[in-house]
């Protein structure tokens, strides 16, 4: 039985983000899907009669609706995840890790995320501010991230996986996309590997399954 209906753009970072954590939950839900490009259907009038902000994605369930990606996490998690661990609002001071790296995702969409729909889909941008953004949010990633490595930790908040990482592993991983690579982010690279080997981890197109990257770094 579907637990909630998503609006969903198959190639947005942001609505990758619920299909992620809706898998890594197993919760299942409806899609709808809609022409972001070049059908512009998430301003057509029914859709911003239910989301009057004109983005994607939307969260439906019931009399519910969501049109922020990081309440829909939040939401995800608390609804579904029982033990407490995917947003740890128990602990104050996870709590407010967690909240913090949900604006620094926020802060990727309007950068890394910018600069792969421009370099994709030739979206209007100043392509120099937000690449010069993008690179700025990586390099700082890089050292946060290698900062957790010294310190014996993997994930972004705590010792497992929370919705922090969910929020910020999408529109890291799809850099390539708007031509920034991963080779000198080795810390990035281990994260990465670790959200993919997660159970339950879905795809999208430019996010590939584990086993395919084993098997190209074999081949290679």
């Amino acid at each position: 039985m579907s637990q909630f209906t998503l609006y969903n753009y198959v190639l947005s970072g942001n609505c990758y983000k619920i299909r992620l954590m809706a898998g890594l939950l197993g919760v299942s839900y409806d899609t709808v899907a809609v022409d972001f490009y070049p059908g512009l259907e998430h301003r057509s009038e029914p859709m911003l009669a239910l989301n009057p902000a004109g983005t994607l994605p939307v969260l439906v369930a019931g009399d519910l609706v969501l049109s922020e990606t990081q309440a829909m996490l939040a939401w995800l998690a608390t609804t579904y995840d029982s033990s407490g661990t995917w947003y740890p609002v128990e602990d104050a001071s996870l709590h407010a890790q967690a909240l913090q790296w949900l604006g620094f995702s926020a802060r990727l969409t309007t950068s890394l995320g910018a600069a792969r729909l421009n370099a994709m889909l030739d979206w209007p941008v100043d392509v120099e501010a937000v690449r010069a953004a993008s690179r700025k949010d990586l390099d700082a990633f890089e050292l946060l991230l290698t900062d957790r490595v010294f310190a014996g930790q993997t994930w972004l908040v705590g010792d497992g996986p929370t919705i922090a990482d969910i929020a910020v592993f999408p529109y890291v991983a799809l850099s390539p996309d708007a031509g920034f690579e991963h080779d000198r982010y080795p810390a990035i690279r281990n994260w990465l590997y670790a959200v993919r080997g997660l159970k339950g981890f879905v795809t999208m197109p430019g996010i590939h399954p584990l086993h395919e990257l084993s098997e190209e770094g074999a081949d290679g």
